[in-house]
């Protein structure tokens, strides 16, 4: 029986479900819309999407009445805090409002994708947040002042500075390839020397720090709370150090606030001396210039919860008793052979690297196909099937729009079968319940499979194809998958031209041309005309073989990317 489509605000029971353990719990979210079944209702859905009504209702009744049905609304967003070791509420300091501070790339060197996988992480946090109504102030640094920068200018003989600033462009290009939003500040170290130097000012005045020869140390023995992130007690802080021991410390767990400067470096003048900025002390003075000392979420990768950020900590508390973050979010390590991925190991892929060989969309599927939290393992494996999951989303999705392009939407019905609207509803709640959960994007992913088997049944079987109200469920589908790609920064421009990249990939990785391809199908097809059946075997598992797969219609053959059989036994 057809029902009759709604778009609203509803408050529900969250559903069991074993990924997130959070049976009983309600959800209420201001911004989420979910399909609904009524009888007797005039109420289109047509010219309507998720992310539309989203983007209308963004800013209205934050906390407040929802027009539709009339029940309180409330956002709720859970996520991972390293500060306390468990998922938190997520609470604004400021209602409506979300200040996010994520630590930059130290810009000297093309970027690997350790780094990818920390920006696509919060590219997904600040979209999810973005589509949840908030206002987010995104704050993502480059350092563009550091000892590694002033290495590779001296081994390159270029100026530091204007070293950074290309490698800087080069990050650009990179986070644009895997359809990263800019962030809405990208402040740089040498633009910030004044903030750097009022901070450690601050510091010294009270009484956190030390003056030895022009160089200034935070003392951490000051700091009786250093430690609280990381777990680490001051003890283990004493000796290990991956820093030069300098007897001129009182303590040799002390941190360098100002360098004093050294012939052939790049220097600013200040009370101290000449010199320039220690790594940690950029980010607390550029985070405290663009959201203050109190803020909601501070970000990066797991590797900086020990010593950047407990340095962090120390330094905003010692320059203003009421600093606080709300939420330390940290993802996990992108390694190889179990071992994290670092530019200092030398066991890394430039992003550059990887997209040689593989669509930038597939790289972030892949990045997110691993809870952020959790260590993803690099591999070609992970990668083709990266690769062909993202061809299997945009191929059907492509069709779908082929189909219903045929159509004017104006002159559709208002309503779809319930078995549409029930999945589209199950669709929704799960992807968005579990990105409320501490952003488990990775079910979100899974979640999708069932809208696509049901696209692919109305769009290629027999029985779909004579299913009542067929194009208008086509149309309902397609919008809802399209909205949840989006939050997920995995829509492309086009699903044609996404389509037609993937295979010049594929080929690329295969070391064909179409043309090979194309010539190896009238090969086969000449074989099979000719009964010379082992011959066309041969052809099809040789073409399989580097990851093109054979597609057999009576329209004729055609070919697609896939896993390379190899890789499918492993």
């Amino acid at each position: 029986m057809a029902t009759i489509l709604k778009w609203y605000k509803p408050l529900f029971p969250l559903r069991h479900h074993k990924t997130f353990g959070l049976a009983s719990k309600y959800f209420h979210s201001k911004t989420k819309f979910r399909f609904r079944t009524f009888s007797g209702i005039n109420c289109s859905y047509k010219s309507q999407s998720l992310m539309t009504c989203c983007e209308e209702n963004i800013g209205k009744n934050l906390g407040g009445r929802d027009d539709n049905c009339g029940r309180e609304i409330k956002k709720e967003l859970w996520l991972h805090n390293t500060m306390s070791k468990q998922r938190e509420l997520f609470k604004p300091k400021v209602e409506g409002r979300v200040g996010m501070y994520v630590c930059g790339v130290t810009a000297y060197d093309l970027s690997h994708i350790g780094h990818a996988r920390v920006y696509v992480a919060f590219d997904v946090l600040y979209r999810y947040l973005k589509y949840l109504g908030y206002e987010v102030n995104y704050v993502r640094n480059f350092t563009d002042v550091d000892d590694k920068i002033i290495a590779r200018a001296k081994e390159l003989g270029e100026d530091p500075i204007s070293l950074s600033r290309r490698y800087c462009e080069e990050f650009h290009h990179d986070m644009a390839y895997l359809n990263c939003l800019p962030p809405s500040v990208e402040p740089r170290v040498s633009d910030h020397i004044p903030q750097i130097i009022d901070m450690i000012r601050q510091i010294l005045d009270n009484g956190y720090a030390y003056t030895v020869d022009g160089d200034v140390y935070f003392s951490i023995d000051k700091f009786p709370e250093y430690g609280r992130l990381s777990g680490r007690k001051l003890e283990d802080n004493r000796a290990g150090q991956r820093v030069a021991v300098d007897s001129r410390k009182r303590n040799t767990a002390d941190f360098a606030l100002w360098k004093a400067a050294k012939e052939g470096e790049p220097f600013w003048e200040s009370p101290w001396g000449p010199g320039r900025p220690g790594w940690h002390i950029e980010c607390s003075a550029m985070s405290a210039a663009y959201l203050s000392y109190s803020f909601d979420i501070h970000g990066g990768g797991m590797d900086l919860i020990f010593p950047h950020h407990e340095n962090e900590i120390a330094q905003s508390c010692a320059a203003c008793h009421d600093s606080s973050v709300s939420y330390w979010i940290h993802n996990g390590f992108v390694t190889i052979d179990s071992e994290k991925m670092s530019k200092s190991l030398g066991n890394f892929f430039t992003i550059r690297q990887v997209l040689e060989l593989y669509h930038p969309l597939a790289l972030r599927l892949f990045l997110m196909g691993t809870h952020y939290r959790s260590p993803i393992n690099y591999s070609d494996l992970q990668l083709e099937s990266a690769s062909e999951r993202v061809f299997y989303i945009y191929q059907t999705l492509h069709d779908c729009e082929s189909i219903t392009a045929q159509y004017d939407e104006a002159n559709l019905k208002d309503s779809i079968p319930s078995e549409i609207a029930t999945c589209i509803n199950n669709f929704q709640d799960e992807s968005l319940i579990s990105m409320s959960d501490d952003l488990h994007s990775t079910v979100a992913l899974a979640a999708i499979s069932e809208p696509l088997k049901t696209m692919n049944d109305l769009l290629h079987t027999r029985k779909g194809k004579k299913q009542q109200l067929r194009i208008e469920s086509l149309v309902a589908l397609e919008k809802t998958v399209r909205n949840i790609l989006a939050i997920l920064g995995l829509f492309p421009d086009s699903y044609s031209k996404a389509l037609k990249q993937l295979g010049d990939y594929a080929l690329r990785r295969a070391k064909l041309t179409e043309d090979q391809v194309l010539q190896k199908i009238e090969e086969r097809n000449a074989a099979r005309k000719n009964k010379e059946y082992e011959k066309s075997d041969a052809i099809r598992k040789d073409l399989a073989a580097v990851g093109i797969a054979l597609m057999d219609s009576p329209e004729g053959t055609t070919w697609r990317p896939a896993i390379p059989l190899a890789l499918q036994d492993q």
